[in-house]
């Protein structure tokens, strides 16, 4: 573990959950952690996981290293262990933040039917707009897994998250309401719908603009009478 890494690196809060250990034991923990988010920051998802590992058999109990496993878990696909950790987490806190990542997973998992009944148990008015915006993007997912476009559309228009500020939420959500035009074969509106999503992405966490210029080519390509895949 580079010299570097160390317990400062963390979040505060997570910071003040590993003082529940011996001194010594926290700073080992912590710094796995530390060392877990660096991996994770340079997209070394499975070096994150090893680091998480380890913290995870010197302080299985604590739940923010639990919480990482889960995470860690889900951005790397393996779904079946990161609800087994979510729902740990869940046991142990109460917390529902996770509730749409666990619900997502169940899709992972081939099950949006379980997905929408995890997501019957949220109540959006608790939660921040950034997790509503998740429940909303999972919720029009297993919609659209169970062959339901149309309904996955309605979950997206009947959000209120639609008044959101330009950012990473709006973007995302402006991004899946394109997507699933896209599917339901209303390109030409997916297209105004991607456009309006890179102008929310502020933060540059879609490829939008490459989306609404692919689209763009494929319905010009098409209105030309030209095979699609000319180039």
């Amino acid at each position: 573990m580079p010299d570097e890494i160390t317990v400062a690196d963390l979040n505060p809060a997570v910071q003040n959950e590993l003082r529940t250990l011996p001194e010594g034991l926290a700073e080992i923990v912590g710094r796995h952690l530390a060392a877990a988010d660096a991996a994770l920051v340079e997209g070394d998802v499975s070096l994150a996981r090893e680091h998480i590992a380890a913290a995870k058999r010197r302080a299985g109990r604590v739940s923010v290293v639990r919480e990482a496993a889960g995470v860690a878990a889900y951005l790397d696909g393996d779904f079946a262990e990161a609800i087994s950790e979510l729902r740990t987490v869940r046991r142990m806190t109460g917390a529902v933040e996770y509730l749409p990542m666990m619900a997502d997973c169940e899709r992972g998992l081939g099950k949006p039917r379980r997905a929408l009944e995890l997501l019957k148990e949220v109540d959006t008015r608790q939660l921040d707009d950034a997790t509503r915006v998740e429940v909303a993007l999972v919720a029009a997912g297993a919609r659209a897994d169970l062959g339901q476009v149309d309904a996955a559309l309605v979950v997206l228009q009947a959000s209120d998250l639609a008044r959101l500020p330009k950012g990473g939420p709006r973007a995302r959500l402006q991004y899946a309401y394109a997507d699933l035009l896209v599917q339901a074969g209303r390109e030409d509106e997916a297209v105004e719908w991607l456009r309006r999503a890179a102008t929310s992405d502020v933060d540059g966490i879609t490829d939008a603009e490459e989306r609404l210029e692919e689209l763009s080519g494929l319905i010009f390509t098409e209105e030309e009478g030209e095979p699609l895949d000319s180039e």
